[in-house]
């Protein structure tokens, strides 16, 4: 699987952090961990609305399959994404949440708050976090008694998050100016062009 790490500028600060506690919980899993930003060194900032329409398109191409990202509460960042095609997001505060997430509802995103109750400490719960998050294969179902019935309900909801949600097509009726500049996020575009299967933009 691999993994794209990318959050809203407001939190730049945390990126290296984020992508280091991802790559430690995925690439023992296997997983292939890319960071596209937002960096601390950039002046150029990218709002969660943004940072979503990203992510929306790193899916939506099949450039990648997960994306581990964030705001200052991270539920903006959830909402935005659950808005736009291709993203089925959960909200992943703590260890017992990003479990149930991957477990349960077996999304392709996860939105953790990186400012918000962010105090003594807040790395190791990052850390472990994520670890819950890639323990196991995503949808397997939790509890074990439950697993079958829990991946029937995975599989219909995002039958139903298909059906709801318009397809990328979407992209077109976007105000120019939000498209204008989620284009000039040049790593995100050119990663999508190399690994991605054709989607327009």
């Amino acid at each position: 699987m691999k993994v794209g790490v990318i959050q809203a500028s407001s939190q730049k600060e945390k990126n290296r952090l984020l992508e280091a506690c991802t790559r430690q919980a995925a690439e023992k899993r296997g997983h292939e961990v890319v960071n596209f930003g937002i960096f601390p060194e950039e002046d150029e900032t990218y709002s969660y609305v943004e940072t979503g329409v990203l992510i929306s398109l790193l899916l939506c191409s099949g450039a990648v399959d997960f994306v581990v990202t964030g705001c200052s509460s991270g539920q903006g960042m959830m909402l935005c994404c659950n808005s736009l095609p291709g993203v089925l997001c959960g909200y992943v505060p703590t260890p017992q949440d990003a479990f149930l997430f991957g477990r349960i509802n077996g999304g392709n995103a996860a939105s953790l708050p990186l400012g918000l109750g962010f105090g003594w400490l807040g790395e190791l719960n990052l850390e472990l976090t994520l670890e819950k998050l890639f323990d196991e294969a995503f949808g397997c179902g939790y509890p074990p008694e439950d697993a079958q019935r829990k991946q029937r309900d995975t599989v219909l909801l995002q039958k139903l998050n298909a059906i709801t949600k318009r397809g990328p097509d979407c992209f077109a009726e976007y105000p120019a100016g939000l498209m204008e500049k989620v284009k000039q996020r040049k790593n995100v575009m050119d990663f999508i062009r190399r690994h991605g299967c054709g989607l327009e933009i």
